[in-house]
């Protein structure tokens, strides 16, 4: 018989129960996904990692869920994403790396196709078979023309640009690699409105998706930003917040955020510092004008990212007034670190720049018409507390921000678990309650609930590779190499834990574990399809022959016009010679 008494203790232990089952309820529901894909943000860029940009919408996001800080991704564009949307190895998906520094050996390989395989199915693909639907804003670069485009890869609405980069006022290219800045809107040519600039329009474009969407069915949204991608630019009232935050150069802005992660617990008390490479220049070498103009830039680059995380902020508010917010899982995260290049400092380039309407005056810099880069002193601070950047498998290039929150992951602050750009699919799609998947990545789901300290053990190889640019994983440790010319193309061994920077190579000290991670590596490469390079590999001259190529290839039916006008004309000249000779 249920008494009063019964019944009273029954109902307290309900209420007791309540907080424990609201997160699983929540998660149980299949929720809205939310991906933000930053272009070449170092590991400290976001405000909340501890970077001068005023990213408060990212914040609050982070606030509300989980900062990773021992996140990898691979140190290149399009092998990034092809692993995001898919949870497979780059070369798995044929996306081993991007056009720009495709190798002769590389050629005729399905793991660099550069373009997503046949049979691989992205997240989105997944995700609409669930009931989702998918929409795409943003860079896509992973294959151009029919059947390589959003719109056959999972996603109902998409306007995306399938280039390495672009200008983010204009429709126009920002590298002589393509001859117009090629934008779609479901897989068929597309034009950008006059009042154009990147994040503002990409985050518009996504809200006309999601308002036009089927509410009966929870979304998938990707934002892919240009920011902050060569060319830098943002709107002249956000890069005006930080005169005189970079006054003081290079080397102490990398001093300085190495002291903040000291501080943040990201790196150990005892941890070395990175360094400056030894072939870049010194911030007192310059002239003040110099100086004046490199810091303007960086200025720019730092109002991007103020740019970017205003538009994220009204994307938040929008889903905020349609009820959507709290079913919505958000990963905010960068496909590599931070960007080296300087083309200004080409001549070649900077006449091309003259005919495509671009300077890089110091009034101007960052508004229409502004052609600016960081280069590799800024992108070596940036990259801070890891050593190089983009491009290379060091920290500097693979180590970024990953951010994930939502309905039923509790706030955590920074979490060091080992997790790499691969394990993102895995993750949301257990999340949309999808199992079976075979992907090379592994859930994240486990360590977002609070279940378990990580998904990797000190026994898992974990290896990637881009341009000749190898790393392996294992517990604490790394194997790192890299390439010319800022790298040697030899083997390193470090201990990630204790040395962040990677400036203590322990090959001569641990001999055994070395030859342990190379064999691991080795059996990744012979598994994966990887193509070994020579070591004289140098990834800056063959961007400069690929670039060459392309642009003979894009001007030949123009050189062979010219050259058929050329013999003609001396076909003329010889017969008209000939007449006038005497009989």
């Amino acid at each position: 018989m249920l008494t009063v008494r019964k019944f009273l203790f029954l109902l307290r232990s309900l209420v007791c129960l309540v907080p424990l089952l609201a997160p699983l309820s929540a998660a149980s529901e299949q929720p809205n996904i939310v991906v933000i894909l930053v272009d070449d943000a170092g590991f400290m860029d976001f405000g909340g990692y501890g970077g001068e940009a005023r990213t408060p919408n990212i914040e609050q996001l982070a606030d509300a869920g989980v900062r990773f800080s021992n996140y990898h991704t691979s140190p290149l564009c399009s092998p990034s994403r092809a692993m995001l949307l898919t949870g497979l190895d780059s070369h798995r998906t044929g996306v081993g790396t991007i056009p720009e520094i495709l190798r002769k050996e590389q050629r005729g390989s399905d793991a660099y196709s550069l373009h997503l395989l046949p049979g691989v199915e992205t997240i989105a693909g997944r995700l609409k078979d669930a009931g989702y639907e998918t929409f795409m804003t943003g860079k896509w670069h992973l294959g151009r023309g029919p059947g390589d485009l959003p719109d056959t890869h999972g996603f109902n609405r998409s306007f995306a640009l399938d280039a390495s980069g672009a200008d983010n006022w204009e429709q126009k290219p920002f590298m002589p690699f393509y001859a117009e800045a090629p934008w779609y809107e479901d897989g068929k040519p597309a034009r950008l409105p006059d009042d154009f600039y990147s994040s503002r329009f990409l985050v518009d474009q996504m809200i006309d998706y999601l308002g036009a969407r089927d509410r009966d069915h929870p979304f998938f949204a990707y934002v892919a930003f240009q920011a902050i991608h060569i060319p830098v630019q943002a709107p002249k009232e956000f890069t005006d917040n930080y005169k005189g935050v970079y006054s003081g150069g290079w080397e102490a802005l990398m001093q300085e955020r190495f002291k903040r992660a000291k501080i943040l617990g990201l790196v150990p008390e005892d941890a070395v510092p990175p360094a400056l490479h030894p072939n870049l220049r010194k911030w007192e070498s310059l002239t003040p004008d110099e100086q004046a103009h490199l810091e303007r830039r960086m200025m720019v680059n730092a109002g991007m990212l103020e740019a970017m995380d205003f538009n994220i902020g009204r994307l938040i508010d929008y889903l905020k007034s349609t009820g959507d917010f709290d079913n919505t899982i958000f990963v905010v995260t960068s496909d590599n670190g931070p960007e080296f290049g300087d083309p200004t400092t080409d001549p070649v380039f900077r006449v091309w720049m003259s005919f495509n309407g671009y300077n890089d005056d110091f009034d101007t810099m960052g508004e229409k018409g502004s052609m600016a880069a960081i280069g590799p002193e800024w992108a070596s601070a940036a990259a801070a507390p890891g050593s190089l950047f983009k491009m290379y498998a060091s920290e500097g290039g693979t180590r970024v921000p990953l951010i994930v929150s939502g309905p039923g992951i509790l706030p955590q602050g920074f979490n060091g678990a080992l997790s790499f750009v691969t394990d993102i699919a895995p993750t949301l799609t257990e999340f949309a309650g999808i199992y079976g998947a075979n992907m090379d990545g592994r859930s994240l789901v486990p360590v977002l609930s609070g279940q378990s300290a990580g998904v990797y053990n000190k026994e898992d190889p974990v290896g990637l590779e881009v341009g000749g640019n190898s790393a392996l994983f294992k517990g604490e440790y790394k194997l790192t190499r890299n390439t010319l010319p800022h790298g040697d193309a030899e083997w390193r061994l470090h201990h990630l834990g204790s040395d962040p920077a990677e400036v203590r190579d322990l090959s001569a000290d641990q001999p055994a574990l070395r030859e342990e991670l190379i064999g691991d590596y080795a059996r990744y490469a012979a598994a994966l399809g990887v193509v070994d390079l020579p070591k004289d590999f140098d990834v800056k001259k063959q961007i400069g022959i690929n670039a060459r190529n392309m642009m003979l290839k894009r001007a030949s039916p123009v050189l062979a016009g010219l050259l058929l006008v050329l013999i003609a004309g001396a076909a003329f000249l010889f017969l008209r010679q000939r007449r006038r000779r005497p009989g």
